[in-house]
């Protein structure tokens, strides 16, 4: 079943139903389908077909769902724009794609108005939620290219299983941006894998808060249709208002990373609303602190399943749900469990490797590599055959992530392979520093780097944010961690900043963190 099969099934069977919550607009399946289908007539209208490249520059909204479901109905390729990226960087990513169309939100005007003088094959911009009329040539207003379309559906396809479905480009922290291209199989084996493993049903409202430019959130539009479940959408994240929506609009489930949900917990309001509604909250994007884990279960009183994922595998491919025997532990050891990265996703294999390509002892302490292959796995990156080639090995992707394994075989990323702090010698692996330092009452947000150092070749140095109105010094941070810690992996020196830098899709940009130690060399 290609993707173009998904929106046609929840309109059959669920007409009348809330499909769709963004602002003050609510759609049900029918209306946001017909929007669908002008939206299909309109571009087809400009000329858009099948294979070429379609853009899309904007936050979560319906227009963005919309987009997502236009394109695998015409057989086009989406391509997923990060709206933080400033506009030579969003034009190496439309050149590269050579993307023909792109749709732009208002909001990010000054960004995208240049882009068609920078990109040559960029033909046509349509602006959505803008307050004016667009006057230069080639350039269309969004509900108005609607409204001179009939609801009807576009053309049937025979689209199959290995056509490419969406190009989305890496966030660029270790160099140019990579295409990674994911197909209608992909994607569909993807969404199907979350329907049997987290129990999706038409039951269920889904909170779009992470970006839909990223897998984190993106995954969820084709499986929440599939089984007709209702889409909350929130513009752009922000603590206060999420905490109230899920009380509003009676959340099941979402995704968030966790430096949303860290701030989510340490909010002022945390404990007023009722989240009675939820009945899972899913961390993906980056490792997390067993501390933050325990402060979300304790304030939201529902499941938690920690998740594990690359946008190379569409992107699951772990998550941490208990086996039924494991619910029998005592609750402390059902918490350690559920911090863990998790053990492998349905629709995937995994394996942890070491050097030599042999897997590691099941005894939460070698540590080797993860290695997967399925069939959400893409078959490599866009016109770059030598990276593919670096990465996919004999059939296996090489995620480049640390990781032990458990005898219950659930495993525990330690750290990227970049990331490792080799000091004196010894291996020090950045979360395990960052999980003691979470447990400090005045630290809201760490992240642990190595930074050149002459007498041990690399230094462990924490970067903290602390809580509002709390206080630190360096020697007590440090003392607080050798006492969990071997003295070789305490930090020897801490930076006190105002906040961590972060990527686009908001993991913490450790590479920006890094590299003015690295330039006074």
């Amino acid at each position: 079943m290609p993707l173009n099969e998904l929106l046609p099934k929840a309109l059959k069977l669920y007409p009348k139903k809330e499909a769709v919550v963004c602002g003050q607009t609510r759609m049900d399946y029918q209306t946001f389908t017909e929007r669908v289908w002008r939206l299909c007539q309109g571009l087809i209208s400009l000329g858009l077909r099948r294979n070429e490249r379609l853009a899309i520059l904007h936050e979560n909204s319906r227009e963005f769902l919309e987009v997502y479901f236009a394109a695998a109905h015409l057989g086009v390729i989406l391509v997923p724009l990060n709206y933080r990226l400033s506009a030579k960087e969003l034009a190496v990513i439309l050149n590269d794609s050579q993307s023909r169309i792109l749709i732009s939100e208002g909001l990010f005007d000054e960004k995208a108005r240049a882009l068609p003088t920078t990109v040559p094959t960029l033909e046509r911009v349509i602006w959505t939620r803008t307050e004016r009329e667009p006057s230069a040539p080639l350039q269309y207003e969004y509900e108005s290219l609607l409204a001179r379309q009939r609801p009807e559906p576009p053309p049937p396809l025979s689209i199959q299983d290995d056509d490419v479905a969406h190009l989305y480009y890496t966030s660029g922290t270790t160099g140019r941006p990579k295409g990674v291209m994911l197909t209608h199989k992909n994607v569909k084996s993807h969404a199907l894998g979350t329907i049997a493993e987290l129990h999706l049903t038409d039951s269920d409202n889904w909170f779009h808060v992470a970006p839909l430019f990223h897998l984190a959130d993106a995954w969820a539009t084709f499986a929440m249709t599939w089984v007709g479940g209702k889409h909350v959408l929130l513009p752009s994240f922000d603590p206060g208002k999420v905490l109230q929506m899920i009380e509003s609009e009676k959340i099941t489930l979402s995704n968030l990373i966790p430096t949303m949900l860290n701030m989510m917990v340490n909010h002022s309001e945390v404990g007023r609303f009722d989240y009675s509604s939820l009945r899972v909250i899913l961390s993906g994007g980056a490792p997390i602190a067993p501390e933050t884990v325990r402060k979300i279960i304790d304030a939201f009183k529902c499941d938690y399943i920690q998740t594990y994922g690359m946008t190379e595998t569409s992107p699951y491919l772990t998550l941490s749900i208990l086996k039924d025997h494991l619910k029998t532990r005592p609750w402390p050891e059902q918490l350690e469990f559920k911090a863990k990265t998790g053990r492998e996703f349905v629709n995937v294999s995994l394996r942890v490797v070491n050097d030599r390509g042999n897997d590691v002892a099941t005894d939460n302490r070698e540590v080797g590599e993860i290695i997967v292959r399925g069939d959400t796995v893409t078959p490599g990156y866009w016109n770059l055959p030598d990276e593919t080639r670096a990465a996919i090995r004999d059939g296996w992707l090489y995620t480049g992530d640390l990781a032990v394994m458990d005898e219950e075989r659930y495993v525990t990323i330690v750290d990227r392979k970049k990331d490792m702090i080799l000091t004196g010698g010894e291996n020090v692996y950045s979360t395990e520093v960052e999980n003691v330092l979470y447990q400090h009452d005045a630290i809201l947000e760490a992240a642990v780097i190595g930074v050149p150092d002459p007498h041990w070749g690399e230094a462990v140095k924490a970067c903290v944010v602390l809580k509002e109105g709390c206080e630190a010094t360096e020697d007590e941070i440090i003392a607080y961690c050798k006492k969990d810690l071997a003295g070789y992996k305490a930090p020897k020196s801490i930076d006190f900043l105002n906040a961590l830098p972060r990527t686009g899709s908001g993991k913490i940009y450790k590479k920006g963190l890094r590299d003015p130690y690295l330039q006074k060399r």
